[in-house]
């Protein structure tokens, strides 16, 4: 096959009627074609995606450039940077030799270094935006998935909710959850009887050990207010350029636990809160998911199918996902069948199983006649990946290896001095960096718990004070006497009977009254 044919066929794959991104030029036989240009258009980019490859091929340099590009076309994303090195998309990049001879290959692609703007959000509210949510919100359904309880332990949270929802009582952290549980479990438990039935010991324990299983991989730090607000993550700024939100996470790489519950709480919150779109033009907002492995490899079973059932659902919402992981196979089958645009980057081969993912891999891509996909996969240099998208009536475009464009913003992180910079000028720090403790279910039946224990305290001294008024009242008996107390002596009264036979007898002797 000749390199004009392949221009020919990129070039009409690649050619939409409406916007579009632009990721790189096409390349054919180790050779970047020039002006065979590999774009995406914005249309379809609610159809997900997939960013994949081993360390250090360029995924996050990837991940960068279709950030920014879609940052200049107005569409806000959210990143989630376990690694935090991607802070640097608020500062402009620096043009360099590289870059030239990069863009010069490609053609037609002029290079201009420009930030983003860029919000920075936390989970634990260090160094960004503090992103919380309450228990309320999360509701009974998805907190029993969450925590992994079968049957009769999610229908007592149902419970819990139902009590405190008829009570007026708001959950807004895990220690309100807890609290709840312990009073029906012990105070409130023949109350509970009462309305609702009796609670299992052996569930309660269990759904207690779960929280604090919760609580040990952070989450205490995440349930609370003030709430996020989806609809701040749809900001532009005044020259109409999306929002780039860079949630750093390097703080919490080791509780992938509540990576995952942030992750499902957020992309549930957008499906209820987010109206019904259709197909747009382009997507509202855009998450890409670094180091997605995080999320699928630690989940339960009905976690993940909350997921799919998500991600499935959210793209009539104007939402797309973006998974970012190095094997495609990390991700569910489920999952991997939503996905329209696919960036594989190199495979690295060293052992069977490799050889054998890289097959498996090479057969989820359209078929080419350019290319021998599962060699070319062990093949490519850093910077270079296979691209294949969905284009504007939902076709397969043809399988491409590109060299991707640098990056318009820095390929570094930001200095401290930066990022306090940055957080002064944010509008969002402070209105959620900011304690809020309202009175809800702990203070409340904390309060109840204290008031019932006095009125049993005062209770209980009215009582003695009555049995000690009864037994003052009534009347004293005198003391008695020595000889009266003698008298009653039975000891006492046989001796004295004794010794008064004994005088007798010896008075009669005296008076010479014979014995008879």
């Amino acid at each position: 096959m000749s390199a004009e044919k392949f221009k020919e066929q990129i070039n009409t794959g690649y050619t939409f009627k409406k916007d579009f991104l632009c990721l790189g030029g096409a390349m054919y036989q180790n050779e970047t074609i020039l002006d065979a240009h590999v774009k995406i258009p914005l249309k379809t980019l609610n159809r997900h995606g997939l960013i994949a490859g081993a360390t250090g091929t360029g995924k996050t340099k990837t991940l960068q450039v279709i950030a920014e590009q879609m940052s200049s076309k107005g569409i806000p994303t959210l990143l989630m940077d376990l690694k935090g090195d991607l802070s640097g998309l608020a500062a402009a990049g620096t043009l360099n030799e590289h870059i030239t001879i990069r863009h010069n290959a490609i053609g037609n692609m002029s290079y201009q270094a420009a930030p983003c703007p860029v919000e920075l959000l936390s989970l634990t509210g260090k160094n960004g935006v503090r992103l919380r949510a309450t228990v309320s919100e999360f509701g009974p359904v998805l907190l029993s998935k969450i925590l992994e309880l079968n049957e009769a332990q999610s229908g007592l949270m149902s419970v819990v909710f139902m009590y405190c929802d008829n009570k007026k009582m708001p959950l807004i952290d895990l220690k309100d959850l807890k609290k709840v549980i312990q009073y029906l479990e012990n105070e409130g438990k023949e109350e509970i009887e009462g309305e609702y039935g009796a609670l299992a010991t052996t569930s309660v324990s269990a759904v207690m050990r779960k929280i604090i299983t919760l609580e040990q991989q952070g989450a205490d730090m995440f349930f609370g207010e003030l709430s996020f607000d989806p609809q701040d993550l749809l900001r532009k700024d005044k020259d109409g350029n999306g929002f780039v939100n860079v949630l750093r996470l390097t703080d919490i790489q080791d509780k992938p636990m509540l990576f995952s519950t942030f992750m499902l709480c957020l992309l549930s919150e957008i499906y209820a809160t987010f109206p019904e779109e259709g197909d747009l033009d382009q997507p509202k907002l855009c998450i890409f998911i670094d180091e997605a492995h995080l999320i699928f490899s630690e989940a339960s079973t009905a976690l993940v199918n909350q997921l799919e059932a998500i991600v499935k659902l959210i793209r009539s919402k104007g939402v797309g996902v973006f998974f970012c992981t190095q094997n495609p196979s990390d991700i569910p089958d489920a999952v991997l069948g939503q996905l329209g645009l696919k960036v594989q980057h190199a495979f690295r081969a060293f052992t069977a199983k490799d050889r054998k993912d890289i097959e498996k891999t090479a057969e989820n891509y359209p078929l080419s006649d350019f290319y021998d996909t599962a060699e070319e996969l062990t093949q490519m240099g850093i910077g270079e990946a296979f691209i294949t998208c969905l284009n504007e009536k939902g076709i397969p475009t043809p399988l491409a290896r590109t060299l991707l464009r640098a990056p318009q913003t820095r390929m570094d992180i930001l200095s401290d001095l930066e990022v306090k910079g940055l957080l002064s000028g944010s509008e969002l720090v402070s209105k959620y960096n900011q304690e809020v403790d309202r009175e809800s279910a702990y203070e409340i039946l904390t309060k109840k718990i204290n008031s019932a224990t006095q009125d049993t305290h005062q209770e209980e001294m009215k009582e003695q004070q009555k049995k000690a008024t009864t037994s003052s009242s009534r009347p004293v008996k005198e003391e008695p006497s020595l000889l009266e107390s003698v008298s009653k002596n039975t000891m006492v009264r046989q001796v004295g009977r004794t010794i008064f036979r004994e005088l007798a007898r010896g008075l009669l002797g005296v008076l010479g009254v014979k014995k008879r």
